[in-house]
């Protein structure tokens, strides 16, 4: 992880948001609602114009902020995204409908590990971002895998979860089980015998994953 110095620096350097999105960041700060990091955001949304993603899963919408983020900076991009709470989903609503780009966005209601017959109409996905429960992230990479494109990515955020990967004492017994699930994902994720990934040490942690070619 980047020192904090260092992280300030890269985010000044980002542009400022529309006002929209500035408005939902300040709504996420005072509401403690878990967005993707500045930096993080910034790195996955030129890999997907690089990717020239046309077709996109988001599982765990939260209040639309990254379903947004996408939408504005690929505007042919269609996208499905999905959300269990009713109110978070309400706000991502609320927030889309004002966005101008509803057209571009799909609302899923309920749980990732329940909705994969809702979701598989939309298929197949030239990019699948893994943001929700992080203790569920193998069980949704194993869902939702199947419905990748041939040449697609899948995209996986948080997975050094604010450094404690590679801490061996935490107190909290339940941020302890959860940093476990998580290292126990990444050690599966790199060794995958399908996919090549890798971990990249921006915003709180990005893996990136291509299927491995058939010669490969």
């Amino acid at each position: 992880m980047l020192n904090e110095k260092l992280h300030s620096y890269i985010e000044g350097l980002i542009s400022e948001r529309n006002s929209l999105l500035m408005e939902m960041e300040d709504y996420a700060k005072q509401h403690n609602v878990p967005i993707m990091e500045l930096a993080g955001i910034e790195a996955m949304l030129q890999l997907l114009r690089i990717q020239q993603s046309k077709n996109i899963l988001e599982v765990g919408t939260a209040i639309g902020y990254s379903a947004l983020r996408m939408a504005y900076a690929l505007p042919e991009a269609k996208i499905v995204t999905i959300e269990r709470d009713e109110d978070r989903l309400q706000q991502a609503e609320d927030f889309i409908s004002r966005s101008g780009r509803s057209d571009h966005i799909t609302l899923i209601e309920g749980d990732a590990l329940d909705v994969e017959n809702l979701v598989s109409v939309h298929a197949p996905f030239d990019v699948i971002f893994v943001d929700a429960a992080k203790g569920q992230y193998k069980k949704f990479f194993e869902i939702y895998s199947k419905y990748l494109h041939a040449d697609g990515i899948i995209i996986t955020d948080n997975v050094l979860f604010k450094g404690l990967v590679t801490e061996t004492e935490i107190e909290s017994k339940r941020i302890r089980n959860l940093v476990k699930k998580i290292d126990e994902f990444n050690h599966w994720l790199m060794s995958h015998p399908d996919y090549h990934s890798v971990i990249l040490p921006v915003g709180d942690g990005v893996a990136i994953s291509k299927r491995r070619g058939e010669t490969q």
